[in-house]
């Protein structure tokens, strides 16, 4: 698997910039601070310097200044659903407009809307929690914010599946945690295997969050897998969250699964969830978090120091879609499902994508490509993109979508760890596999490379993985 663009060691970290394509141009924007008298610098904290804005946010902003200007752009940043809320939970948040429902509400959410989420999670994923276990934040971010703010200490290790959603990272730092990443395999789906988790954990390990179905890969774990990674959990005392923001959007052979719904998960699971996704309620920030009842009212006192409630509209509307007919996920579903065939085909018709492997089969919601060159075919791919010296293999890749203007995240939004030794030599005993990262040579040295080769080298630049 090859991430969205390749980094140089001594990069500045790519998540504090934003690749906007347009046609076939490649633009860089980076945002940097004027240069300021030293009396005049405003001295933020360590934690916020450990961190930078969210790539997501970053290139929606950019994606709204190029269409105030009237250009016509294809934005590929937000994971936003682009159908409309259902009209039965749009006419619920006017009704509690109309009955004046506008005031300060507990901290944790209403209880009806945590009795509901309780009872939705019980019909439709089969877990077993009460109200009390259950607290609603603004958004799913926010809850998997302050699950971290109130585990994770100075020092403390969270295992993070690569590739991951790029927030993860940031909010563990912020804690003063420690990322650790576990890489997955395209051959395998994107899968996490509690093999690999065991062996990433440490007496440092605090947390592991999986992430199912995975953003960005759209990777499944299996019920079985998902349990033995619980075992592994409880065997080391490690909490396990699971970010559930996608449990809907899954196709056969994969069903809505939760782990919460093993048997003795209850006292080491965190269940994140969010009505973002499943009903298109994006802009609406309502998310939940299930857990032991002591966790949750640590995650209430936080909440009641930083955003108390939720939007108390915005909270009739979930209880409104928590209650009522889910008759709109099939039919988004369905839809997702005719894309996802007519991108899969036209990168199939790609040189040098490969979109029909073992990971193209399991990614059930996104399309996650990955690109291999052999000698014949990297040649191909520089020749028609060589008005681009120097780019990476993703802004290389730009002129071969049809689309005339395009704005994507940058590379952050895709990343996974550097492969060990071992991994390399694995990945290159695999023909499906994509070619693997090294630090990035020059252009003009991996021409002279490529050009000096007959045969394509495993693990290298221009050679299949």
């Amino acid at each position: 698997m090859i991430p969205v663009s390749e980094i140089e060691p001594g990069d500045p970290d790519p998540a504090n910039s934003v690749f906007a394509l347009l046609g076939h141009a490649c633009k860089l924007l980076v945002v940097n601070l004027p240069n300021l008298p030293k009396e005049l610098e405003v001295q933020l904290t360590d934690r916020i310097n450990r961190i930078q804005i969210s790539p997501t946010a970053a290139v929606i902003a950019e994606a709204d200044k190029l269409k105030a200007k009237g250009v016509d752009i294809a934005d590929f940043g937000p994971g936003e659903p682009d159908f409309p809320t259902p009209e039965h939970i749009k006419k619920a948040a006017i009704r509690a407009i109309e009955e004046n429902k506008s005031k300060y509400t507990a901290a944790g959410g209403i209880m009806p809307l945590r009795e509901a989420i309780c009872a939705w999670h019980k019909r439709e994923l089969r877990s077993s929690f009460e109200p009390r276990e259950c607290v609603v934040s603004v958004g799913g971010k926010h809850s998997i914010f302050n699950v971290v703010s109130v585990l994770i200490q100075q020092g403390d290790e969270v295992i993070i599946p690569a590739p991951y959603w790029v927030s993860f990272p940031d909010i563990v730092k912020y804690a003063g945690g420690t990322p650790v990443f576990v890489e997955t395999r395209p051959q395998e789906g994107f899968t996490v295997r509690a093999s690999a988790i065991e062996k990433a954990i440490t007496p440092k390990t605090k947390l592991l969050i999986v992430n199912s179905p995975n953003n960005p890969t759209g990777g499944v774990v299996p019920p079985e897998e998902y349990e033995r990674i619980l075992a592994v959990c409880k065997k080391h005392n490690v909490w396990l969250m699971g970010d559930e923001c996608y449990s809907h959007f899954t196709y056969e052979p994969h069903k809505p699964y939760s782990i919460a719904s093993a048997q003795g998960a209850k006292e080491k699971v965190i269940i994140i969830g969010s009505m973002s996704k499943t009903f298109a309620m994006t802009g609406w920030r309502i998310g939940y978090t299930l857990g032991p009842e002591a966790l949750i009212q640590g995650l209430i006192k936080l909440q009641s120091q930083s955003t108390s409630n939720p939007t108390s509209i915005a909270q009739y509307a979930a209880l409104e879609a928590m209650r009522g007919s889910m008759d709109s996920v099939p039919v988004m579903l369905g839809e997702y499902a005719k894309r996802r065939k007519r991108i899969v085909e036209g990168l199939r018709a790609i040189s040098g994508s490969l979109a029909n492997g073992p990971a193209a089969r399991s990614t059930r919601f996104l399309t996650f490509p990955s690109i291999f060159c052999t000698a014949a075919a990297s040649k191909r791919w520089r020749n028609r993109t060589r008005k681009l010296p120097g780019c990476s293999s993703t802004e290389r890749m730009s002129p071969l979508f049809p689309a005339k203007r395009l704005a994507r995240p940058a590379t952050c939004a895709f990343p996974t760890p550097r492969p060990s030794n071992a991994s390399r030599k694995a990945c290159a005993a695999s023909n499906s596999f994509s070619r693997v990262r090294k630090p990035r040579r020059s252009w003009e040295a991996r021409r002279r490379a490529a050009s000096s080769n007959s045969e394509s080298r495993p693990g290298s630049i221009e050679g299949r993985a």
